[in-house]
């Protein structure tokens, strides 16, 4: 399924526009990156997400949800389980994100040296 945002937005010039019309927002990445290495349990995303608010969190969860970004997956046992994994999109759009985040690191890095 895809949002009203990435389905209904501008006419882009590109697949920049598209692509951060899903990731867009101070959190989605970084919950995404998260779920790269595995199914995650609300509690220990937050954990690993720190700054987010839990409203924050829920809202973008379900956003990634609605995009078919992230598969949320409820386990009815006593007490209930709720885990978070990518789906195959999620997983291709995480690879994208690999050259970012590691030009994200040498950017820091040099903005931290000129300090």
């Amino acid at each position: 399924m895809v949002s009203q945002v990435a389905a209904t937005g501008p006419n882009y010039a590109c697949g920049i526009g598209p692509a951060f019309a899903v990731i867009g927002g101070k959190w989605k990445a970084a919950m995404l990156w998260e779920l790269r290495d595995g199914p995650l349990r609300y509690g220990e995303l937050k954990r690993r997400i720190q700054g987010v608010t839990e409203k924050m969190l829920i809202q973008q969860l379900r956003e990634l949800e609605a995009d078919g970004i992230v598969h949320r997956e409820v386990f009815h046992e006593v007490p209930p389980r709720v885990e978070y994994s990518e789906t195959k999109l999620g997983a291709s759009l995480n690879a994208a994100l690999g050259p970012l985040a590691d030009w994200g690191d040498r950017y820091a890095r040099r903005a931290s040296a000129a300090r």
